[in-house]
């Protein structure tokens, strides 16, 4: 049996702002039809399909960047992680209309008095600061990222990951919290009870709404999926821009890799080898080469797809006399970075086009793309496809 809880009345000058105790959403304050359970109910399922896509998609993305030492990331299918990185993007940025009615159609239950009448209605509403809060962090430090402005100190990829937890469990609170509620509302019709003066009803409201989702979807979505491209005027990056026409988010630049000098460059592969290689440009480019066709994806959801030539990387570690199934970590020329050094696992060390890729598209590479030597292996986040790469270590 709940327990109830007694609460005193508050002063007469919050009470004006305040609805009156009951289950109804709308308060007397407003005569607006919008703050509705039913609008309430249907926003909430499309946003809790919508987040939970997001947060599987984001999960799978940070565990192919930090993946445990039990799970082996596959190299097939080659365009996977172009998949479900385009997915979470995409499906976060139409969350933002889904969360921003949901938001509104809810907000008088925020002011209700009194605050809670039970002890789980009171864990219920404890829920909403991670569920609400987090889902305005997550899409608002999401959106920044995919625009490449970071006005912020943190990490954004741990307090990301550490959010959307957080997140997903107000939200499982939430969901069986208020199940009762949204099943009952879902049988009942928007048009019941419906505005007659001309207004927005309630089946227009979810109208709008979802049609802005689908304006967002359509106007971003070109930069994964190559049909919607000449529509994708909200996307931040053009895959069909970028030296040798394919986006960079680092430049040589940046990282202070342009003008190698070629007579001093030298790739190495040591560590638990049978024997160490110490090899020039020229010698690299002798060796025995392979072309794949390979998508190259963002974390932030653009991709592009593009011929790359270079040597396997399991050519190199065959002739160093390196021991299947070993790690093998790349290092870069540059000297900072959060990724100037990647693992590679033993499934894409193993792959035919995991290469240490000299030309794209028939041309050398470009310094921004990584020249001499950069890695590009199939099913794997462009951050860790690195560039400018100078040792190969056999642990």
């Amino acid at each position: 049996m709940a327990v109830r809880l007694r609460w005193p009345e508050p002063p007469p000058a919050v009470r004006r702002w305040l609805p009156e105790p009951g289950e109804p959403i709308a308060p007397p304050a407003t005569s607006s039809k919008l703050h509705d359970d039913r609008i309430a109910a249907r926003l909430g399922i499309a946003l809790a399909v919508t987040f939970t896509v997001c947060f599987l998609t984001g999960l799978w993305s940070h565990v192919q960047q930090d993946p445990p030492t039990w799970l082996a990331i596959p190299a097939r299918p080659a365009g996977l992680y172009r998949i479900t990185q385009g997915v979470h993007v995409i499906t976060g940025l139409a969350a933002i209309p889904l969360l921003l009615a949901k938001l509104w159609a809810v907000w008088p239950r925020f002011v209700q008095w009194p605050p809670f009448r039970t002890v789980r209605e009171a864990l219920w509403r404890a829920a909403l600061l991670p569920l609400v809060g987090g889902s305005l962090f997550l899409l608002g430090t999401g959106t920044a990222n995919i625009a490449g402005w970071y006005p912020w100190k943190f990490d954004f990829r741990k307090a990301h990951f550490a959010a959307s937890w957080l997140t997903m469990g107000g939200l499982l609170i939430h969901v069986a919290a208020v199940a009762g509620i949204t099943a009952a509302a879902l049988r009942r019709s928007l048009k019941e009870d419906d505005a007659t003066d001309g207004r927005l009803s309630r089946r227009g409201f979810l109208g709008v709404v979802g049609a802005a989702a689908g304006v967002v979807t359509v106007t971003t979505a070109g930069a994964t999926v190559r049909p919607l491209r000449a529509l994708s005027v909200l996307a931040t990056r053009d895959p069909g821009s970028g030296p040798q026409g394919v986006p960079v988010n680092r430049s040589a630049a940046d990282a202070g890799t342009r003008g190698v000098d070629l007579g001093a460059y030298r790739l190495r592969v040591e560590g638990r080898v049978a024997t160490p290689l110490v090899l020039t440009y020229d010698e690299v480019l002798a060796m025995s080469t392979r072309t794949a066709s390979l998508p190259i994806t963002c974390v932030e959801g653009w991709s592009a797809s593009a011929d790359w030539r270079g040597v396997p990387l399991r050519d190199l570690l065959r002739r160093a006399g390196a021991e299947p199934g070993a790690e093998v970590v790349l290092s870069s020329l540059e000297q900072r970075g959060a990724y100037r050094t990647s693992k590679v696992g033993q499934d894409h060390a193993a792959d035919a086009d995991t290469l240490l890729a000299t030309h794209l598209d028939g041309q050398p590479l470009d310094p921004d793309h990584g020249f001499p030597l950069r890695l590009i292996a199939p099913n794997r986040p462009g951050v860790l496809q690195t560039k400018w790469v100078t040792t190969v270590e056999v642990r």
